[in-house]
């Protein structure tokens, strides 16, 4: 059994993994707006894929750290933990919006397009 301080290094390191993750979905996504905003909608969508792999990746780690107390082994408090996750969910949600913005914008131009031509 690993002490209190081992588990807690554990934990920051898996919640450090889980930061950058979504620090890096989080930039993937705010290109990808930028990318709508000058009408490049296959690359906004590119980092948009890209985007949700960092969003995968981190939320694999958020679960394989919750599936284990709920498997019974003991668990301590992170404020850091507690942080990555708030930064998953609002990144998670920055995408899902965007993901909409794009595919709206894009609509929006195609219609546009065909009542100019």
């Amino acid at each position: 059994m690993i002490d209190r301080e081992e588990q807690l290094e554990a934990l920051n390191l898996i919640s450090m993994q889980m930061i950058l993750h979504a620090g890096d979905a989080r930039n993937d996504v705010m290109e990808a707006l930028k990318c709508c905003e000058e009408e490049m909608y296959d690359r906004a969508e590119g980092l948009l894929e890209k985007a949700n792999k960092d969003i995968v990746a981190s939320h694999k780690l958020q679960t394989e750290t919750v599936q284990r107390e709920a498997r019974g082994e003991e668990s301590i408090f992170s404020l850091l933990f507690a942080h990555a996750q708030d930064t998953l969910m609002t990144v998670k949600s920055e995408y899902e919006i965007a993901k909409r913005l794009v595919k709206i914008f894009r609509k929006m131009d195609e219609k546009i397009n065909r009542l100019e031509a």
